[in-house]
């Protein structure tokens, strides 16, 4: 399953740059590869200064991880393409955050 998810782009001497500067994905992945094998995978990726790989739960043949990203231009098709050849499936994108700098979510009395 392909997650379609429009992603602000802009155009800076000729090549597209994204603005997500973090993304937090929920996937969906087979035993192996390890989490530390798609984690170094995903660190390569151009425009992301690091990756955060939390195992959440473990099934008889599944693994379901928590997948924070940052860095200065994500590429969320070449992550996208990423996860999909190493055969896990993306869940769900839980958190993005895009633009100039990073923006913490803060909390509000509401909350």
């Amino acid at each position: 399953m392909q997650i379609a998810v429009p992603v602000r782009c802009r155009k800076r001497q000729g090549a597209i740059l994204s603005d997500i500067k973090r993304l937090v994905l929920d996937v969906l992945k087979p035993h192996n590869p390890s989490i530390i094998d798609i984690c170094n995978k995903l660190a390569d990726l151009k425009g992301i200064s690091g990756v955060n790989c939390t195992l959440d739960e473990v099934d008889q043949e599944t693994e379901s991880i928590k997948i924070t990203m940052e860095g200065h231009a994500i590429d969320f098709e070449a992550v996208q393409s990423t996860i999909i050849e190493v055969g896990a499936v993306i869940h769900s994108v839980d958190n993005v955050v895009s633009g100039k700098k990073l923006v913490d979510e803060v909390k509000t009395p509401q909350d």
